[in-house]
């Protein structure tokens, strides 16, 4: 019976990854891809764009529209959302991370709820410090505060 279960573990383990084009990008860190004749919803892993009406949001959602029109995209799969969307780390011609990206220029934050890398957590820090992007505020609202109605800092 062990022999069995061992049989199917590496499969049960596998990472999955999606290829695919994309057709729609709806904000910085959220996007469709088309794979085959099936559209799916992508939301980057461990990284949060400005919302819609902060600063800093089309420069985001401009930035992945570039992007993600650069070259061929593979999504890693970390997990499904409440949404059904997928949450992945983005690849771009096999080798360009949009998530890091995004993070290195000062266009999201690191989503330290939903990721606990300490390599992004450093990629924002340097670019907090270089004041790149969104960190040339020094106000700047984290998105998930934003979504709760913070709209200026000590509220």
């Amino acid at each position: 019976m062990l022999f069995v279960l061992l049989l199917f573990l590496p499969e049960a383990c596998a990472t999955r990854y999606l290829t695919g084009s994309v057709v729609h990008v709806a904000d910085g860190d959220t996007f469709t891809l088309l794979i085959g004749d099936e559209q799916q919803r992508v939301r980057l892993h461990g990284v949060d764009c400005p919302e819609r009406g902060q600063p800093y949001s089309r420069v985001a959602t401009t930035f992945a529209k570039e992007m993600l029109a650069s070259g061929s995209v593979k999504v890693k799969e970390m997990n499904i959302d409440r949404y059904g969307r997928v949450v992945g780390v983005v690849y771009i011609a096999d080798s360009i991370n949009l998530n890091v990206r995004l993070l290195n220029e000062g266009l999201a934050w690191h989503y330290k709820a939903y990721d606990n890398d300490p390599l992004w957590g450093a990629i924002e820090s340097d670019a907090r410090e270089a004041r790149r992007g969104l960190w040339s505020d020094s106000n700047a609202i984290a998105p998930w505060r934003w979504r709760k109605g913070v709209r200026a800092e000590g509220e």
